[in-house]
């Protein structure tokens, strides 16, 4: 029988690996806003 350490054990896992998929895998969509090559002073 699983018990709540357990369940509290998977979800912390399963959040972590989201958390560093999204941080090492998913790319972010091009903005068009950005200042590229040309320096508009956004920053």
């Amino acid at each position: 029988m699983i018990n709540t350490q357990e369940i509290l054990v998977y979800i912390t896992v399963l959040l972590a690996v989201a958390f560093l998929v999204k941080k090492y895998f998913y790319k972010p969509k091009k903005s068009t806003k950005s200042c590229g090559k040309n320096d508009c002073g956004c920053h």
